[in-house]
């Protein structure tokens, strides 16, 4: 009898063993009593983040009382800040350093208005950044020296759209308004004043070059001239150097090639002759030009 009913102790404590085995299993399956389906943690929903959208009067939304932590985008700067500046500071863009066509746009547009005196390289250094500096000052812009939106559209409404040359121009240095002298005819128009000479005909500039002077002892002459004579290949019998691609205009002086201001550049100068430092340039100019065309030398 007592083997009896310890076997039937047994038997009982076994089925509210497995009774309470179900009972666990049960539970974790659920997930809280519902649909016996498991919700992975990661894809529960979490408290969402504040918008930056305004609100319908236009003022910005009032802060959560539970704030989430703020989201990141892609680049991993917090989202609703610009990238790279403060809150509220002008987006820049461009500044030191860079270099691509917007830069050598910029630098067009300056030289229309004075501000830039030399041709567009389309590298942003310290001049660029003086010149952007004194645009600003002239429209009483905070003198930054980096280009923001507002200078960038204060630029693009006072000057105009560059042209080929302007962006690319023919010669390293600008261009100046042509002499009276040389809106007629086929002129050597060439200036002391932007250290040029532009090859006109009927007032258009055909083509145009960087030329260098005579010093004070050996200036230039100035004046109206005629092309007398052209040769190709030339020596000078008084000062020993070679004088390729002469156009002789005002006894013994002449626009001609020099090796020397190519290498040099403005560091030396002529003995009264008009250098010439582009030679594939003054090679075309040369087999244009004919003897009897006008030579205007001014300031």
């Amino acid at each position: 009898m007592k083997r009896s009913s310890s076997v039937i102790r047994r038997v009982v404590l076994a089925a509210a063993s497995v009774t309470l085995a179900a009972g666990c299993t049960a539970q974790a399956a659920g997930s809280g009593g519902g649909s016996g389906s498991p919700t992975p943690s990661a894809s529960r929903p979490t408290a969402s983040a504040p918008t930056d959208a305004p609100t319908e009067d236009g003022k910005p939304p009032s802060p959560s009382a539970t704030t989430a932590a703020p989201t990141e985008s892609p680049s991993g700067t917090p989202s609703g800040t610009p990238s790279g500046s403060p809150s509220g500071a002008a987006k820049v863009l461009l500044d030191d350093g860079d270099e691509n066509e917007q830069v050598r746009e910029l630098q067009a547009r300056l030289r229309q208005l004075k501000h830039f005196d030399r041709a567009p390289t389309g590298f942003y250094g310290t001049m660029t950044a003086g010149s952007v500096k004194a645009f600003q000052k002239k429209e009483g812009l905070p003198r930054t020296g980096s280009v923001d939106g507002t200078t960038w559209q204060r630029l693009l409404d006072a000057s105009r759209k560059p042209t080929a040359d302007e962006l690319k121009p023919s010669t390293t240095n600008q261009l100046d308004t042509p002499d009276a002298r040389c809106m007629t005819g086929r002129v050597l128009c060439v200036s002391k004043e932007s250290r040029t000479l532009a090859w006109m005909i009927d007032g258009k500039v055909v083509s145009s070059m960087d030329v260098r002077f005579g010093s004070e002892n050996t200036p230039t002459r100035e004046g109206i001239f005629t092309v007398e004579r052209k040769v190709r290949q030339d020596w000078s019998r008084l000062y020993h150097t070679p004088m390729p691609l002469s156009m002789y205009f005002s006894r013994g002086q002449a626009v001609h090639y020099s090796a020397d201001f190519a290498a040099r550049g403005y560091n030396g100068a002529s003995h009264g002759c008009v250098n010439v430092r582009d030679r594939a340039k003054l090679t075309t100019l040369f087999d244009q030009v004919k003897v009897g065309d006008k030579v205007v030398v001014h300031w």
